[in-house]
């Protein structure tokens, strides 16, 4: 008799956009001519821009010619996009690294699923709370995560990032294995200083304690005082593993494409006390498990770094942002207690009168026919307010506004 793994079994039934897609639909069986707004789930509407399709378009007649056609691809990735990876992400902030160092992905939301398969599932891990939920779905799914009481799991360190502590978690008052951290942050929209980043840096060094930096929004930071990635500060590579995306850089959601950085620095150590690099692991883990990101995905990638591609990528972002500072601007005019949407295209709203996130979701949805995403979803520290995305039509994101302002005002 196969035996399943029952840890499966204690996450919550459906995933959080599960539920709000669940939600949606009810209300549209009632309400068959309601036009709805979604400013909930963070998936983009801009098209591809013109550089990466020209390659795709090129990568494509590539793959028809024997000549030029490619089967499987290195595990780690094609040289042509780390080494573009290496010298416009990082060579230009003053981070070197070793192109055996960077591991293209299928889109961040796999790797910071998977990088937790490395350590023991006894480790200790300490989340920011609200968090992106991946980060503790798949820590219950190995059985590291305990049991779910009350809305928080048993052995998860839950570290409050609110507007009383400008969303910056508190340093841990105990010694803790892994570290979860995500900036510019998903779900507030908040960001980091370089201050207060290498805090957790001198942290973690301190305590031989593991970083997984989630840097999926990066390319959104408008002011170059705010830290980029986390090996802008000194000592990260002995302690961090970075992940990026281009699916909200570049529209990649539909593509899946990014990158994971794993220094050859950071190690682990077993019960008998051997430090063991990461990197070796995690490159035995893809080339085991993992069959490499297609190469039509990784030469699109490889565009927008192109000139032309580097600034038809930048008016994408500038739409989204101008989204998020209309929707700010608006939002606040309403009296709305307002973080985020300056460095990121999310938005963490303050829900009026304390009502429960949920609550306004429902109330938002019915009187406004505008979708948001429940905070509560994110982690307890969520309840009480909503996430509101960016990502739409400059013109859907007005009406959106006009009937919540409408909606409000009743």
């Amino acid at each position: 008799m196969a035996l399943i793994n029952e840890h499966f079994l204690k996450l919550p039934n459906n995933y959080l956009f599960a539920d709000i897609a669940k939600k949606v639909n009810a209300f549209k069986a009632t309400h068959a001519k309601a036009d709805i707004i979604s400013l909930g789930i963070g998936d983009v509407t801009q098209p591809l821009c013109p550089a990466v399709i020209e390659t795709l378009h090129k990568a494509t007649d590539e793959m028809a010619q024997q000549a030029t056609f490619r089967g499987y691809g290195p595990e780690q990735g094609y040289d042509f996009l780390r080494e573009a990876i290496l010298k416009n992400d990082f060579l230009p902030r003053g981070i070197h690294l070793d192109i055996s160092e960077i591991f293209i992905n299928d889109g961040a939301k796999s790797d910071t699923g998977n990088i937790q398969e490395l350590v023991r599932w006894d480790n200790s891990i300490a989340v920011g709370d609200p968090i992106y939920p991946v980060y503790i779905d798949s820590n219950v799914m190995i059985g590291r995560a305990g049991v779910q009481e009350g809305g928080r799991w048993s052995n998860v360190i839950y570290m409050p990032c609110t507007a009383e502590n400008n969303f910056i978690p508190q340093i841990p008052d105990r010694r803790v294995d892994i570290i979860y951290l995500c900036y510019p942050n998903n779900p507030t929209g908040t960001v980091i200083s370089k201050e207060e980043l290498r805090k957790w840096v001198s942290y973690a060094l301190k305590n031989d304690a593991l970083i997984f930096y989630d840097a999926a929004y990066e390319a959104y930071i408008q002011n170059d005082s705010v830290p980029h990635s986390i090996y802008e500060i000194r000592g990260a590579r002995k302690c961090a593993i970075e992940f990026h995306s281009y699916s909200k850089t570049a529209g990649f959601t539909g593509i899946r494409c990014g990158y994971t950085i794993v220094p050859k620095e950071v190690t682990a150590s077993t019960l008998k006390g051997e430090r063991i690099p990461l990197n070796h692991l995690w490159n035995r883990r893809q080339c085991t498990k993992f069959n490499g990101t297609s190469y039509l995905s990784q030469r699109a990638a490889e565009a927008i770094y192109t000139p032309e591609g580097k600034k038809q990528v930048k008016a994408t972002i500038d739409f989204y942002m101008k989204n998020a500072h209309e929707m700010k601007r608006a939002l606040t005019s309403l009296g709305l207690k307002v973080y985020g949407g300056e460095h990121a295209p999310y938005l963490w709203v303050k829900t009026p009168h304390e009502t429960p996130s949920w609550q306004f979701f429902e109330e938002m949805l019915y009187g406004a026919h505008v979708v948001c995403t429940p905070g509560v979803g994110f982690g307890p520290s969520g309840e009480g307010y909503i996430r509101l995305t960016a990502f739409g039509q400059q013109e859907k994101t007005q009406e959106a506004l006009h009937r919540i302002e409408n909606w409000l005002s009743r």
